[in-house]
């Protein structure tokens, strides 16, 4: 078998979370070009008021965007926001992946035997938790990865002016606009990719198709990616103009929907749905692929250290 095997000692909740921070920071290293390009093509034939963003540029499909923003941006550019990413993957991640089992195990009060009920509220939780932790560096994220290099002045220079910028001028609120629609967003994007992942992962071992190593993980990570893009593309659209929009703009995320709805058709929210693919389910595969072998990882390190004392 390939990788870290499966330790008889199950990962504690502090392994998990840790974990689950830092195979997300990773798998966001790795595919923050694609979620750039999502974010450029979700804005794309926005109104812009008094925001300045590269909706202006035509992008065409995720190469093309991607392709676009070297040539006039430069190669940089991908990574706009990466600071905030990696803040937002090391608070959010580790609450919503990390505490996911506690939270199952909760809802089930201990019982091995979790029904989907319980996997649908243990991802909805953990989900809107993770959110109320990490809003404000997925703001900062979304207004760095929007705004374009080339032809003038950029909104902020830096992530730290970003924060200081976003409260003094949209005040507190600012930094936690579009929490409601990012709460649904991550609800079922927790309840597709974990739930998904959970279920895939538990009927491939219970039929004997795999065993619980790499193939195993990255059959039901890629799965997860593709339900979950399905699923939360719409809310994503919305939460990405949202939070990108000027002050007043729009009045609440439902207006921004609707807004969209009545200008740009339903098309309009799955803009941006194959880099949101793309950027998900190698997303997915990384970053499951990486925690299960993080876990492992860290409880054979601890289970060693405890036989030498």
């Amino acid at each position: 078998m390939v990788g870290f095997k499966a330790t008889d000692v199950p990962p504690t909740a502090t392994v998990k979370f840790l974990g689950a921070g830092t195979a997300a920071c990773i798998a966001d290293l790795i595919t923050f070009p694609l979620d750039t390009a999502k974010v450029r093509l979700q804005i794309q034939g926005e109104s812009q008021g008094t925001v300045r963003t590269a909706a202006s540029a035509q992008y065409r499909g995720v190469l093309g965007t991607i392709l676009t923003m070297v040539r006039t941006e430069g190669p940089r550019s991908l990574y706009n926001g990466l600071v905030a990413g990696l803040q937002r993957q090391m608070s959010f991640a580790s609450v919503r992946i990390g505490l996911y089992d506690s939270v199952k195990q909760f809802y089930t009060k201990g019982s091995e035997h979790a029904g989907i009920g319980s996997r649908l509220l243990a991802g909805s939780t953990t989900g809107a938790l993770a959110v109320a932790v990490a809003q404000p560096t997925d703001v900062v994220k979304v207004r760095f990865q929007a705004q374009a290099r080339a032809g003038g002045g950029r909104r902020y220079q830096s992530t730290v002016e970003a924060y200081k910028t976003i409260a003094r001028e949209e005040g507190f609120r600012g930094l936690w606009k579009g929490t409601s629609p990012n709460v649904a967003r991550n609800a079922l994007v927790n309840c597709a990719e974990l739930v998904t992942y959970d279920l895939i992962k538990d009927a491939l071992l219970k039929a004997n198709l795999m065993t619980d190593n790499l193939p195993c993980h990255f059959t039901a990570a890629f799965g997860a990616g593709f339900c979950t893009t399905i699923i939360a593309s719409p809310v994503d659209v919305v939460k990405t103009r949202y939070m990108n929009s000027a002050l007043g703009q729009y009045h609440s995320a439902g207006h921004c929907a609707l807004t969209m709805l009545q200008k740009e058709g339903p098309r309009a929210f799955y803009k941006g749905f194959m880099p949101s693919f793309l950027r998900l389910g190698s997303w997915n595969v990384v970053m499951f692929v990486t925690y299960e072998q993080l876990k492992r990882a860290l409880m054979a390190a601890y289970t060693s250290q405890e036989a030498s004392f």
